[in-house]
This record gives C-alpha cells, structure tokens and sequence, in this order.
C-alpha cells in the first residue's frame, strides 16, 4: 500500500434493513427485506387507492429519532438520515484528529428535501405564508445533507454535494477519493442519503412504468435479473465511509478496513431515463476503475450490481460487466433486499462491497427464481458465498445517462 493511497476507515448506514452496519451486514447475511406496504403513508391521500405501487422500503430506524429532538426538527429527513449515517462513520474511524482546513465532506443525493418542499407547499396552500418555516429553503436544498454534516465537525477543506441522480452516493465517494489523491484534504466524510418515499414520487416513478406492482407480495417485489422482473422498489436511507489518505491513517493508528483503490465516471449522451442499450458507457466506466486502480479486468474477481430490478436495466448492466470483465466476476444485487435507496443506494451498496471485500463473503441475491437468459453471469442466490474477493467492483447508473464504478480492494 502506498502512502498516497485512499483507504477507508469508518462505515455508517442507516437503511430499510437496519439503523446501522452491523445490522445491515447481518440482515443481508440473513437473506432478509426491508420492503413493506405502505399503506399508512397513502391513506388519506387524494386518489392515493388509485395508487399503482403501494409498497416501499422505508428506514428501519426513523432517524428523527436517534438525533435530539430540537436539531432533528430543523431538518428534512434526507438531511437526517446523512448526519446519522455520517456519525457512526465518524465513531467507527475513531473520531480522527485532523486540521479542519484539512478535512472535507461530500455527501450525494438525488432528490433531497423533497419531504419537506411538498409539506410547506400544502401547508402554504391550507395555512398562508405566515406558517411557513424560516427554515424552509436550508431544509429542502440538495446542499443540505452535506452542510449539516460539515457543520456538526468543522469540516473547512470543502463541502460538496454530488447531484447525479441514482449514480450520486457513488459519485460522492469518488470525489472524496480524488479530493485526497490531490491533496485538497487528508480526510474525507463521504456518502450518500435520500428520504423520497412519498406520493409524488412514487406517482412519478410508477408512471415512468419503473416501479414494481407486487403490492400482494412486498418481500419478493425487488428481483434483480429474474425473469418476472417488473421494476424496482422505492427505498430511502443513507451510507457514509471515513476515507483517508494512507499515510495519515497510519499515522494515527487508524484501523483499515480497505482501499478504495479507483474509480471511472462516464457519461452515455444516450437518454433522458433509459441506458444505452450497448452498454458503451457502463463498459467504459467499469474499465476506467480497473485501470485507475492498476489492475486488470482478470484481478476482479465480484461485482455489486446496480441491477434495479427493471427490465432492460438489468440486461444492459450484464452486458457491460461481461464485456468490460468477462465471466469471472460473482454478482450479487443487494437492491433485492434493500429496494432502491435513489442518491443513497452507491454509498450503501458501496458499504456491501468493501465489506464483501474485508469478510471473504458475497450476500446472495434474493428473489431470483429463474435467471434471465440474457444475463449468462455467476450471480449468488440461496445463501452467501464464502470467497476470496480480492478486489470488487461496485456499480451505480443514474437518469441522465449517469456511470460511475468503484474499485475496493483488500489492504
């Protein structure tokens, strides 16, 4: 390992499968679900029974809840969700001593305070102008999540926030990789979070015909790569990692779960929603963080997939790894536990892979009856996979035609 080197030191999630990492690892080893129905959230709603989609995977843990009252009330639950997340990294690095000047933020999400732009426009509309909060914009601006999180440690090298969609957790963590590798700052809190389940913007997504209708069956709705495939399950939550430069790491004394070793961001030009059905641009995103961790595509030996559960997604995706890695790789697709968490899934989903990465254990994907002819790939099912997994490629797509892949590897 060089001393230049961006290694990780600290997790922290809070998902629909658990308030944490350590439940979340668990949860997954487990072969369990964080989808449920929705019902609550829709009644009340007007034509919320018209509603296509009335499942979802919600935080198993409310973060209102575990940051004190007052703070949590000034906040829009994305923004919560990132603080919470943000903390137990923090925890779990073992609080590092580092110069302010020297250490940065960026925290990705899609959507942001939607939550709470929808609840002040009613309230507007039922109420007058006089109740809406002074608080309003700082709670629905995308910049929130990473404000408050710079706010609660003084980070003073930068504060960014990543906009990209379902690609923007991911994005985060390669900005935070490359703001270390240029020595814009030695440490980095870095992640993604998202809180979007709402009427709007499940109406929205159902649609865009991309969610599934398995309302009868919320469990087994998400099925990556399966045949019965029929779009994904709306999620919320947030992942954070504590990224480091190396030397100062070990400076310190910092334990080192791995390396995030490279990355590639891409662009298809392609679609407004839809991916380039050639894969050209998830090909050369996956090829990019291979070679920009200098390895080659015979060193990968798993792949965490986008694979949303859509159904030409799913496919394009299986050709871009096969084409950019061959058939080596092992793929497992944690949304079929988690449903798609939006701006959070490329920090949570890249938690798995470094995890996969540091225990020798692959999750198994659930759901996945009968594989798709068209994905002829390794893909874990049944129960986890014990292997060597040297290094692991984790990948997100985003609406916009937006790639980015990321390289971990062990220390």
């Amino acid at each position: 390992m060089n001393a230049q080197d961006v290694v990780v030191t600290g997790l922290g999630a809070t998902t629909p499968m658990a308030g944490d990492v350590a439940g979340l690892w668990a949860g997954l080893l487990a072969g369990n679900s964080g989808v449920r129905r929705i019902d609550d959230l829709l009644e009340g709603v007007p034509f919320g029974d018209e509603m296509p989609t009335r499942i979802a995977a919600p935080m198993a843990v409310s973060p209102d809840g575990v940051l004190p009252r007052v703070q949590a009330r000034r906040m829009d639950r994305c923004q919560q969700a990132a603080l919470v997340a943000s903390q137990q990294a923090w925890e779990d690095a073992g609080r590092p001593e580092v110069d302010p000047v020297r250490l940065a933020v960026v925290i990705g999400t899609g959507i942001g305070g939607v939550g709470t732009l929808l609840g002040m426009d009613d309230l507007l509309e039922e109420k007058g102008p006089g109740r809406i909060s002074p608080l309003t914009v700082p709670m629905l601006m995308p910049n929130g999540p990473a404000a408050w999180v710079s706010l609660e440690y003084g980070a003073r090298a930068g504060v960014y926030t990543t906009v990209s969609a379902c690609a923007s957790g991911a994005e985060a963590l390669a900005l935070g990789a490359r703001l270390i590798r240029e020595d814009e700052a030695d440490v980095v809190i870095a992640g993604g979070a998202e809180a979007a389940i709402n009427p709007l913007t499940i109406a929205g997504f159902a649609q865009a015909r991309t969610l599934s209708k398995r309302n009868d069956d919320p469990a087994r709705a998400s099925r990556p790569f399966d045949v019965d495939r029929d779009g994904f399950v709306l999620g919320e939550g947030a992942g954070a990692m504590i990224l480091e430069r190396a030397d100062f790491a070990a400076a310190r004394g910092a334990r080192v779960l791995g390396r995030l070793a490279g990355f590639g961001i891409t662009a298809d030009a392609h679609h407004i929603t839809g991916p380039d059905p050639t894969g050209a641009g998830q090909i050369r995103a996956i090829r990019k963080a291979v070679r920009d961790g200098g390895l080659e595509p015979s060193d990968v030996d798993h792949v965490n997939c986008h694979a949303t559960s859509t159904v030409v997604g799913d496919v394009y995706e299986a050709v871009a790894i096969r084409a950019a890695l061959g058939d080596k790789p092992v793929l497992t697709a944690p949304k079929s536990s988690l449903g798609h968490l939006v701006g959070a899934a490329g920090a949570v989903e890249a938690i798995i892979t470094l995890l996969s990465v540091a225990h020798g254990v692959i999750p198994a994907t659930l759901n996945l009856a009968e594989k798709a002819a068209d994905v002829p790939l390794d893909v874990v099912t049944g129960s986890p996979r014990e292997m060597t997994v040297g290094a692991a490629i984790c990948n997100s797509f985003g609406f916009g035609g937006q790639n980015v892949s990321l390289l971990f590897t062990s220390v």
